[in-house]
């Protein structure tokens, strides 16, 4: 795999949403900014809450030309679940084997409670229209992350 390096093209992929429909990455180019980002787990804790705020902030992502892509290793059906309990409004994609997320590096060990073991390591990508690395944000704090992705177009617009 090819480093992930800013500037660079985002590594392409294709993955069924919520409802079952393939999104590809693709799909966005010349229309939008897009914010993908990798959770670890739908309707977690803060998960939840970093889905709630984006969600939240819809119309200021969309004043910036910027449509959001969640990715995490869910099965569409619990993504539909999340989508429906939390009335989220953007696209979720299911990840099940974590190719896309070995993709972009963020499949990595982890560590909770003392126990060790595979998972997604919370990370955020900013893609611009032309489809590429944008921006990389890998300390990301649930509470304030819809907040900070917005900071983050601006300073790139």
């Amino acid at each position: 795999m090819a480093a992930i390096k800013l500037g660079n093209m985002a590594p392409a992929f294709s993955l069924q949403d919520q409802s079952g429909s393939t999104v590809s990455l693709k799909d966005f180019k010349g229309k939008a900014n897009v914010v993908l980002y990798f959770y670890p787990k739908a309707m977690t804790p803060g998960c939840t809450v970093q889905a709630c705020g984006l969600r939240d902030s819809k119309q200021s992502l969309a004043k910036l030309d910027a449509v959001v892509l969640g990715l995490s290793p869910d099965p569409v059906a619990r993504l539909a679940k999340f989508v429906e309990k939390h009335d989220l409004n953007f696209t979720l994609l299911a990840d099940e084997d974590h190719a896309v997320a070995d993709k972009y590096g963020v499949w990595g060990l982890k560590k909770f409670m003392g126990r060790e073991y595979m998972g997604i390591l919370r990370t955020t990508f900013i893609i611009d229209k032309q489809g590429k690395l944008a921006h990389i944000m890998d300390k990301v704090k649930t509470k304030t992350h819809h907040d900070d992705v917005i900071e983050v177009l601006k300073s790139l617009s």
